[in-house]
């Protein structure tokens, strides 16, 4: 076996003599079955004159049957894990001789752990305000109000308008059409055009002017753009929201009063940020994995992520209202720009699934039902036909990675020394 860069590897690989002339009879007697001759019943043309009329199939079928089949023994025998397809070359086969052909393929790379655990991070778990507790129950407060409509008089800051839209330029794709949406007036989710255009029109009254769009916009399709937009004015609303007390945190939700409320808020809203912090404590604590670990990763691993990266990409373009049909990924310059991220992503899977091996996390049937039963939910379906959806195309496969990949990243999160951040110090 030769060594030729990275995990790249190549294999001279002779097959005897004897395997060869017992495969060439076999689909030789295989080819003469079906054979069709002048003179011939089918099944009864002699060896010779098939030998010669299908020489070429007969050599194809024999190189095709047999060089899988040694090139397996071969790998396993050396203890070998391939990535990928190899590349056979060099086929040399002639009758009465061995049959002799190279292969060259990827394998998994061997990796020697370093030290991960006792890792140092930044961590700190967070601390929830009173200031906050009253922010989140307003923001409750907000999607529980009501909007009363308001008698007929030009439109100003906090009033909702209730608008018919359409767009007349600037949209790629199909145009912009609402009969009915709201709108506030000098709100912050508002665009400054909306409301510089709309503030002081009257119900019935119609308007047309533009709309610029930040490059950061949501929607791919409208993002950096100015929009021309026809808009009349059918309604004018104001927001009510409802007073804060025992009556409105029994509305919310299953709460006796709104002391109880805000202690649920509470502990949300630790939970939420308390998620998110460990999320970011993982992630810096994967990267000092991948920069401690040096080792050679297949360029098939990299290709498939590069892939996954891809189709990410355009699902989210998709979601952003650009017309996919107009669409031209350049995948050259784009492989160029991913490739370093994809590498260390394929890096950081790699050296997760070896710690998971190393130290026994495994991933239970109850685990992988738990998510099958989150998944059914979601979907309002039942979880049986969820289940059996999900292992034909695959799927439960990757549930079980997933539950494995957050357990040993958990694992590493809890054998990790927490620094509190400098602020806090």
């Amino acid at each position: 076996m030769a060594l030729l860069e990275g995990c790249r590897h190549s294999l001279e690989i002779s097959i005897p003599v004897d395997a060869v002339e017992t495969e060439t009879q076999r689909v030789l007697a295989s080819i003469q079955k079906r054979a069709k001759f002048p003179g011939f019943r089918p099944g009864k043309v002699p060896v010779d004159l098939v030998r010669r009329n299908y020489s070429e199939e007969i050599r194809q079928q024999v190189v095709e049957n047999l060089v899988p089949r040694f090139f397996r023994e071969r790998v396993e025998s050396e203890d070998l894990k391939v990535v990928g397809a190899p590349q056979i070359s060099d086929v040399k086969y002639e009758a009465g001789q061995p049959l002799h052909f190279k292969a060259e393929f990827e394998v998994a790379p061997v990796i020697e752990l370093q030290e991960y655990k006792g890792l140092t991070v930044t961590y700190a778990d967070p601390e929830i305000t009173e200031e906050d507790i009253a922010r989140r129950l307003d923001e409750l407060r907000h999607q529980k109000a009501d909007y009363a409509n308001v008698d007929p008089r030009p439109l100003e800051d906090g009033d909702y308008a209730v608008v018919s839209l359409e767009s007349l330029a600037g949209v790629e794709g199909e145009p912009i059409r609402q009969d009915e949406l709201m709108l506030e007036i000098g709100g912050a989710d508002t665009l400054a055009g909306f409301s510089e255009n709309l503030r002081g029109a009257s119900p019935g009254e119609e308007r047309e002017f533009d709309v610029a769009y930040p490059e950061d916009y949501g929607q791919a399709r409208l993002s950096g753009r100015t929009v021309r937009f026809r808009a009349l004015v059918k309604g004018i609303r104001r927001k009510e929201l409802p007073e804060l007390n025992d009556e409105f945190a029994q509305d919310v939700g299953d709460y006796l009063n709104l002391e109880e409320l805000r202690e649920a808020v509470r502990k949300a809203l630790f939970a939420e940020r308390q998620f998110a912090a460990q999320r970011e404590a993982k992630d810096r604590l994967v990267d000092q994995l991948v920069d401690l670990h040096d080792f050679p990763v297949p360029e098939a691993y990299v290709e498939q992520q590069l892939r996954n990266r891809a189709e990410q990409t355009v699902r989210s373009l998709a979601a952003g209202g650009v017309d996919l049909k107009s669409f031209q990924l350049d995948w050259e310059k784009f492989k160029d720009s991913q490739r370093e991220k994809a590498l260390r992503e394929v890096k950081a899977s790699l050296l997760l699934e070896r710690i998971a091996e190393r130290e026994a996390v495994e991933v239970t049937r109850d685990e992988v039902d738990r998510e099958v039963d989150r998944i059914a939910r979601q979907r309002r379906e039942p979880a049986a036909a969820v289940r059996v959806r999900l292992e034909k195309d695959g799927s439960l496969r990757n549930i079980a990675a997933h539950i494995q990949t957050e357990k040993t990243l958990a694992f590493l999160f809890e054998h990790a020394r927490k620094e509190p951040p400098e602020e806090s110090r």
